[in-house]
């Protein structure tokens, strides 16, 4: 099956097709790092690591570009979010800054997520953005007041084709800051003279200030990616008035299509209201954490399509929690007996078309836009089918094992992120193994010694864990029960 993508700008599925065959450029808006991210940002990061994820998967090669914002991104009143965070603290913006950065990338890590592999900060490329609003003023598409710059939306005929939005219909103060000196109220900032309080300002053509919120990822998407490139990410609320201003401003600067593809995930809200730090209903993606295991708020997340809202609540995590124990416990399973040693060399299991099925089926929903819920499902499917296998009167041979085990990695670890660390690496599973065969040992001493009740202790406590012992005349093997 061919992989099909909605396109936010086309409101439709589409054929996915890169504009060069085999590799795909993404950019994705990042966070504006005032304060620790939350799980909404959890939800729009998770969606866009699995698209790259799978996308890689099926053979592309991705250049991942997502920004980190650490200036000019303005509250409706006009302040900087980062200034508003300094004054929180009483600390330098920069130092804010640092402070963040570093809490976003270590929850990131903590989550599972793949680090992109270019992460520009808005501060490092304030030249790209006076050159890019340079250039717009001097094509007729931006003006200079009192030593800010504006773009003129009227210019671009073609604003709001990405919300659907008409520029009759725009309102004033939707978002951005209203100044009287500006044309029209729905012009935006691309330059903004720095106030004498301001701390964060540079010299520009036109005065002492610091670039507006939208110019800076035209101008690092097209610094890293090009004038054109296939895909731009990021979240739904962002669309009006920040993914709009980006089209404008790349494509009235170049007279080329800014992005191929828009894939915009949907909100996470909390009792039905998009979770925000400014409405005092966010949980930090640390609190989360400290309550469940990275892959099951991974699992919680991708239980839903990435356009798709989805409400966080306690009650909606342990449910999560418990559906990603019981579709993983098989794998941990495979991975306990692999770290057997006596397993049998062969069996009568016919694996392969199994195998064959699962992956043909994953790919099938997974080249649906990226349908996750549908690709848990599958997993839910193999685990059921693999706890049979296990189940069975005979055990798996380790060339067996290996290929279900195999195919977990690349399906639940590689692709969804769901796989638990100490599964991938094997870690758990063979300290796991080592006790249990510390205790089968124990119990062949004691069964040599005709000791029986302590034989039968430690098979019945086995038992109680899950481990079920079986006996022959050369050894003692034990697999994990069904339940």
């Amino acid at each position: 099956m061919t992989l099909v993508v909605y396109n936010m700008l086309t409101r439709q599925k589409e054929i996915f097709s890169p504009l060069d065959s085999g590799r795909v450029n993404i950019y994705v808006c990042g966070p504006t790092v005032y304060d620790h991210a939350h799980v909404g940002h959890g939800k729009l990061y998770v969606s866009m690591d699995v698209i790259v994820r799978y996308l890689r998967y099926s053979g592309y090669q991705v250049l991942y570009v997502q920004n980190i914002t650490d200036v000019g991104h303005l509250l409706d009143t006009g302040e900087d979010r980062i200034l508003k965070g300094a004054r929180r603290e009483r600390l330098e913006p920069m130092e804010v800054v640092e402070r963040y950065l570093r809490s976003y990338l270590d929850d990131m890590d903590a989550m599972r997520n793949l680090r992109p592999d270019i992460m520009p900060r808005a501060s490092a490329h304030v030249l790209e953005q006076i050159s890019a609003t340079a250039s717009l003023i001097e094509k007729g598409h931006a003006y200079e007041v009192n030593g800010s710059v504006y773009f003129d939306v009227s210019s671009f005929p073609e604003y709001g084709k990405l919300s659907g939005r008409r520029l009759e219909d725009l309102e004033e103060g939707v978002r951005v800051e209203v100044r009287e000196e500006k044309r029209r109220p729905e012009d935006f900032a691309l330059w903004k003279r720095a106030e004498p309080e301001h701390l964060m300002r540079w010299p520009s053509p036109w005065s002492e200030g610091f670039p507006g919120w939208h110019i800076e990822c035209s101008a690092m998407a097209r610094k890293y990616l090009g004038d054109s490139f296939d895909i731009h990410g990021g979240g739904i609320e962002n669309m009006f008035p920040h993914n709009e201003c980006e089209i404008a401003q790349a494509e009235a600067l170049t007279g080329s299509t800014f992005a191929k593809y828009w894939l915009l995930a949907g909100s996470l809200t909390a009792d039905g209201v998009k979770m925000s730090k400014s409405l005092g209903n966010s949980v930090t993606i640390s609190q989360a954490l400290e309550r469940y295991p990275a892959e099951a708020l991974r699992f919680f997340i991708l239980s839903s399509h990435y356009r798709s809202p989805i409400d966080y609540s306690s009650e909606a995590l342990e449910s999560a929690n418990r559906g990603w124990q019981r579709m993983i416990r098989p794998a941990l399973a495979v991975r306990q007996q692999l770290a057997q040693s006596n397993l049998p060399q062969r069996d009568n299991f016919e694996i392969v078309s199994l195998l064959d099925e699962i992956q043909t089926r994953f790919s099938e929903v997974m080249d649906d836009d990226f349908n996750s819920p549908a690709a848990l499902a599958v997993l839910f499917d193999y685990s059921k089918r693999v706890n049979k296998l296990l189940s069975a009167e005979k055990q798996a041979a380790r060339a067996t094992l290996e290929e279900i085990d195999t195919l977990y990695q690349q399906l639940a670890g590689q692709v969804l992120g769901v796989l638990p660390k100490g599964t991938d690496s094997g870690t758990n599973a063979k300290r796991e193994a080592g006790l249990i065969q510390i205790l089968i040992d124990t119990r062949s001493q004691a069964r040599l010694k005709q000791d029986f009740d302590t034989s039968d202790a430690i098979r019945k406590r086995l038992q109680d864990l899950g481990v079920i012992l079986e006996d022959s005349k050369e050894d003692t093997t034990w697999k994990i029960s069904r339940s």
